[in-house]
């Protein structure tokens, strides 16, 4: 009877495996891209600029029958990735990724596959051997060493920077030449952090606050102080074993039923102490004789704290934790901040008042321990936290939350700093639709500056060089005056150039402007249409030309906003006997050109930028870098060399500006630039919004400041009302100007 039930079971066995086959990994990631729904890849996730598209398609495939798409349908360049991430850490000395891709006209970036290990252990996104132009299906691969114990998380995918499309398939993924499948492939137990194991509030903080009086607003503009500074100095905390956002709704009900400052002080000790003891730092160092940001916690001694209270949390920041953070680690070979472990929880499109007072202290905190612009903010920064407090928790919608985040984002007065996703409500509220034509602030006043689409200027109406007074009855000083909370920049000039390119947008099929043309004041219902159905641009680029060329007078002309780095060898050889050369940077350089063309204007290693760096060891202290010297090529142009900046001149734009400026001959010409420089840092909030701030500091070589400054330029001049009506260049005239003098 036993042989029987034995034959019986294998048999039930044999035949379950053969009518139902286990699922490989192949199928389980969906590496085929066989699996979609709605034409997005399934289990796959999208990031960077939404107008690349990303999609299934059924025509071109390299086996099977879908293959994954990128496509850049806009007209900005930038990037989009496909991500993944695996389902466990394995044993291993390295982990490879092939995969085949095949191209269509991709050019100012690449193509490729991408392949990371967390936290910081490598990262290959094949930068210097993407796929460029027009290409069949290519195999591709990309090879790292594995640091089992140290790895979290493993994410790959596929990669377009620039334009044109690119076609993904055929993913497969081994470790040491073992298929994920392979019985013999060992999978390494990854240690479950507290933090992340914690999901007690998954569903929601149940947090509700009472109606605040200014005694209770103070606690807790001074708890969120406190529960940010723990959550980067406090050891037990940054290592992770607490998930301190959960820990900020343990501990709030009763925070909020103290009624004066000694039931205050005693129940913060008391919380405090129950994370345990802080051991004697022996490697704590004091702030840096020459830091270039200090941490700020002169709150410590404002608070009207107790002294043992205060002697608690001076003795958490002397014993500091050092080392290996949770919450916080640096971008390596940059040094600015990298917010790891920072839920988003974006299942929650307004999440309830508990994560929206979650949203103001992680912020708040993260500005005031690691960005290195906080000394400049037009408000005090200790004060905002407070200010903010009655706008997240009385923030009656999702619409109130994004706005009551937008304003606090454009209190740290950094351009590279905005609402960049989440923000589902503000753009509906917005509207998609536009008017045909490009407005700019002009002599103070707002001007039309070119049509986006030409063949609808006989309904517009409107003519280049009309200058806009009211828009749907309404004054545009006062839409200025109304608006500017909502438009972060890091100086007027810049927060105008951004409020432009939204007054004419609308919800409805036209915008009604009292303007003057010809000296006469009019008024017209200006029809307006889909984003989609203009071409719309910042600045114009005529990609089919090359982006140099000699003007009359055996003048140089480069614009960066097309250029390739294969470009510059020529530049160099036919420019050669010019007697001056124009560089134009009023637009986004599409290849990072300072050290390639900046060697040709130099004779010797010449200095021209120095950064501050972040501290995760000392949060909030900034501390002074050289930056890299533009070396020569040993074929010095000798001709005048003449740059033209704007306020669309932004970031990589100014560090390029910043390049040539260190040149002896240079001179920069235009006005003054969007003073936003340096790597970006990316910053997820609850509900799934997403910003991004300056994460280190730029300085000139001598120390000061770029940030919110920009690059001033040496000759000033911006384009006139006449100027525009006439279709004249006045900033590129002045530099030839300068150049024939």
């Amino acid at each position: 009877m036993k042989k029987l039930t034995t034959a019986l079971l294998l048999s039930f066995y044999f035949l379950s495996a053969c009518s139902q086959p286990k699922e490989n990994m192949t199928q389980k990631l969906n590496l085929d891209f066989e699996q979609h729904y709605k034409n997005f890849p399934s289990k796959w996730a999208g990031f960077g600029n939404k107008d690349y598209l990303i999609s299934v398609d059924s025509v071109h495939q390299k086996s099977g029958k879908f293959s994954a798409v990128i496509e850049n349908k806009g007209n900005k360049t930038d990037f989009r990735f496909l991500s993944i991430k695996l389902p466990h850490n394995y044993e291993g000395k390295s982990i490879r990724l092939t995969g085949y891709i095949k191209t269509e006209n991709v050019t100012q970036g690449y193509a490729g596959l991408w392949l990371r290990i967390d936290p910081e252990i490598g990262i290959d996104n094949m930068s210097n051997r993407g796929l460029k132009g027009t290409n069949d299906w290519t195999a591709c691969e990309i090879t790292l060493p594995l640091k089992a114990k140290d790895t979290e998380e493993i994410s790959l995918g596929g990669l377009l920077v620039g334009h044109g499309k690119m076609w993904l398939d055929d993913l497969k993924i081994t470790v040491d030449g073992m298929e994920l499948d392979d019985p013999k492939l060992k999978i390494h137990p990854n240690k479950v952090l507290a933090a992340k194991a914690d999901q007690a509030f998954d569903g929601g903080s149940g947090i509700s606050f009472p109606s605040l009086n200014q005694s209770q607003l103070q606690n807790l503009a001074l708890f969120g102080k406190i529960w940010g500074f723990l959550k980067y100095h406090h050891p037990a905390i940054a290592k992770g074993n607490y998930n301190w956002d959960y820990e900020l709704f343990r501990f709030l009900p009763r925070y909020l039923k103290v009624k004066n400052n000694q039931q205050r002080d005693s129940i913060l000790t008391t919380w405090l102490t129950s994370y345990g003891e802080v051991p004697l730092c022996n490697t704590c160092k004091p702030i840096a004789a020459h830091a270039a940001l200090k941490p700020s916690l002169s709150w410590m001694d404002d608070a009207g704290l107790s002294a043992s209270l205060k002697q608690l949390l001076k003795h958490i920041y002397t014993n500091r934790h050092q080392g290996k953070q949770y919450y916080i680690a640096m971008h390596p070979g940059v040094g600015n901040p990298n917010f790891t472990n920072e839920n988003a929880y974006k299942e929650f499109s307004y999440p309830d008042a508990g994560f929206r007072l979650l949203a103001l202290y992680r912020y708040w905190n993260m500005i005031q321990y690691f960005f290195p612009n906080r000394q400049l903010t037009d408000n005090q920064w200790d004060t905002v936290l407070k200010a903010y407090l009655p706008k997240f928790i009385e923030a009656k919608d999702e619409l109130a939350y994004e706005l009551a985040a937008l304003q606090l984002i454009g209190e740290i007065n950094d351009t590279h700093a905005n609402l960049w996703g989440g923000n589902d409500k503000i753009i509906e509220l917005w509207g998609s639709n536009f008017a045909p034509f490009k407005t700019e602030f002009v002599e103070d006043q707002l001007v039309v500056s070119a049509y986006f689409n030409p063949e609808f200027s006989a309904k517009a109406k409107l003519k280049v060089g009309d200058i806009i007074t009211h828009i749907n009855g309404k004054t545009v000083g006062s839409l200025i005056d109304s608006l500017k909370p909502y438009y972060p920049a890091s100086n007027r000039t810049v927060m105008l150039r951004d409020m432009s390119a939204n007054l004419l947008r609308s919800t409805g099929q036209s915008i009604r402007v009292n303007y003057i043309s010809d000296k006469r004041k009019l008024e017209h219902e200006v029809p307006t249409y889909d984003k989609k159905n203009l071409n719309m641009y910042r600045w114009k680029v005529d990609k089919s030309q090359k982006c140099y060329q000699i003007l009359d007078g055996n003048i140089g002309y480069v614009t960066l906003g097309n250029i390739n780095k294969e470009d510059i060898p020529e530049i160099k050889k036919l420019f050669k006997q010019t007697k001056g050369i124009i560089i134009d940077i009023r637009n986004y350089p599409t290849a990072f050109v300072p050290f390639l063309l900046g060697s040709y204007f130099v004779s010797e290693p010449t200095a021209f930028v120095k950064f501050s760096i972040g501290n995760p060891d000392h949060p909030g202290e900034f501390i002074f870098r050289d930056g890299t010297k533009i070396t020569s090529d040993q074929n010095k142009y000798q001709g005048k060399l003449v740059v033209l900046v704007n306020e669309n001149s932004q970031s990589n734009s100014e560090y390029t500006a910043m390049a040539f400026r260190a040149v002896k001959n240079a001179t920069i010409v235009g006005s003054t630039t969007a003073g936003a420089d340096g790597n970006v840092s990316s910053i997820m909030l609850p509900g799934g919004l997403s910003t991004t701030i300056s994460g280190i500091g730029v300085y000139y070589p001598d120390g000061k400041d770029t940030q919110r400054v920009g690059i001033v330029p040496d000759v000033f001049i911006k384009p006139t009302i006449a100027g525009i009506k006439k279709g004249k260049d006045e900033v590129l005239e002045r530099a030839i100007k300068i150049i024939d003098k």
